[in-house]
């Protein structure tokens, strides 16, 4: 049966049932609902107009609108001065205080033959990162962050499968992991509102990062010992790149410019925070999660397992 021919048999059932008619793929007829927005039998607090549209469409910032076809709310979350909240790679409450008290000297110094391997794998790595940013602070941090923010989500990804496999809970810490992984992707995402990543940048990032998570993926399958050790290790070296950021602001060597409204709010930063502010909280939750590496690697070495010891949820 032709196209045409199905059409004019269709369009009048079509028609008396409510359903609308349009063009298909390749000349055939496809119908399709109305868009309504899907309710509960119990859900009378969405009034719908009578063109089956809310009356209050949903817009973005360009002026688009957002169907609510699938019935999800948007979020309307306002600061607690009432203020619009404007972001929405991260909410309020995932913002907070972060605790700049931390000792950011402290070295875990290599004890045995993993600890030496993880110490030189990684001061093996940082030879050619270090030759070819030099005193480029702020490429250097934004390549730092999309690695750093891996090994987080490597493991809490790894361990959330082995909590379905062994129907175990993990004592907290897939979700310590994946704080960690979320708190350094959110350092990434204020050094780009400060420099956008030039093309062969990008392209060095799309490299290393597929490199470090294949390599990272198997020595956390392997010995996740192993794995937190040369995360705290690479920690102690984020660590000390951002002691020497900060040194290169205070000399005015680096221009220390207006923080960043998005880690205003994510730090919650007084409004007239700087970079270096910016920087130096950066440094403090980067020595957090040195501390956490090291510490999870310290249970697994004296025959533990992870969820045996309380994770550090909250820890940044």
């Amino acid at each position: 049966m032709s196209s045409k021919l199905m059409y004019r048999t269709l369009r009048p059932v079509l028609s008396s049932s409510g359903l609308g008619v349009g063009p298909g793929i390749r000349g055939h007829v496809i119908s399709h609902l109305s868009t309504v927005r899907f309710l509960s039998s119990s859900d009378t607090s969405s009034p719908v107009s009578g063109n089956n549209q809310p009356e209050k469409p949903v817009q973005t910032a360009d002026g688009k609108v957002i169907s609510t076809y699938w019935g999800i709310p948007p979020a309307k979350i306002t600061k607690p001065d009432g203020s619009a909240w404007k972001w929405n790679c991260f909410q309020p409450w995932d913002s907070y205080k972060p605790d700049v008290s931390i000792d950011v000297t402290k070295h875990h110094k290599p004890s045995n033959f993993t600890d030496k391997f993880a110490y030189w794998t990684v001061q093996t790595l940082k030879i050619p990162v270090q030759l070819f940013f030099q005193r480029k602070h702020m490429c250097h941090a934004m390549l730092l962050e999309t690695v750093a923010a891996v090994p987080g989500m490597v493991g809490g990804m790894l361990l959330h499968l082995k909590s379905l496999r062994r129907f175990e809970h993990s004592g907290g810490w897939i979700k310590a992991l994946l704080e960690e992984a979320e708190n350094e992707r959110m350092h990434l995402m204020t050094f780009i509102e400060l420099s956008q990543p030039k093309w062969y940048e990008r392209a060095i990032v799309f490299t290393v990062q597929g490199v470090f998570f294949n390599a990272y993926f198997l020595a956390y399958v392997i010995s996740p010992k192993l794995a937190h050790r040369i995360t705290g290790y690479l920690e102690e070296e984020a660590v000390n790149s951002y002691t020497e950021f900060l040194k290169d602001i205070d000399a005015g060597k680096f221009e220390n410019s207006p923080a960043p409204a998005i880690a205003i709010d994510y730090w919650r930063l007084p409004k007239d925070a700087t970079l270096r502010d910016v920087v130096y909280v950066i440094r403090a939750d980067e020595a957090h999660h040195r501390d956490i590496n090291h510490y999870a690697s310290d249970i697994q070495f004296k025959g533990h397992e992870l969820k045996e010891a309380p994770a550090p949820i909250g820890y940044h």
